[in-house]
């Protein structure tokens, strides 16, 4: 009985070496989708050699984008889409030394600046550190900011 067992064990060790792998069941995407059929209606684009630039791009599924910049280093744009939703969202943008800046309704919005921040600030300004790297017209600029925030 116990060689019964023995060769029973390594015939089901051999089965289990000899037996394939159980299938893997791949799941794919459709292919294309609702945007898959979209079309370039509009492309155009000038860059010169001083940097400068300008570009529109629109599809025919309701994306379109475009940006321009006079030296190549600051530029101000804006681009649409339709969300899934069925609303458009759109955003305008300027980028320079102070970083990328956009707008759009669907943004969230910062909340007012309490006043104690702007009189410190308002406090620096009137009394300003000594340091060369201290720049008042970005201080003047925040100050504005933050007190547009205010209403």
């Amino acid at each position: 009985m116990y060689s019964k067992l023995i060769v029973l064990a390594g015939v089901m060790v051999c089965l289990a070496v000899a037996a394939p792998p159980p299938a893997k069941k791949t799941v794919r995407a459709a292919p294309g989708g609702p945007d898959s059929d979209a079309t370039v209606i509009q492309q155009d684009q000038i860059i010169n050699d001083d940097g400068s630039y300008n570009f529109v791009f629109e599809t025919s599924n309701g994306i379109r984008a475009q940006a321009s910049s006079s030296d190549g280093i600051r530029t101000s744009g804006d681009f649409s889409y339709p969300a899934p939703d069925g609303s458009n969202i759109a955003l305008t943008y300027v980028a320079d030394e102070y970083g990328f800046q956009p707008q759009g309704a669907h943004l969230p919005v910062e909340p007012p600046a309490p006043d104690h921040v702007i009189k410190q600030l308002e406090d620096i300004r009137a009394n300003p550190p000594n340091d060369p790297y201290f720049d008042a017209a970005f201080l003047d600029s925040e100050i504005a900011r933050l007190r547009a925030t205010q209403g």
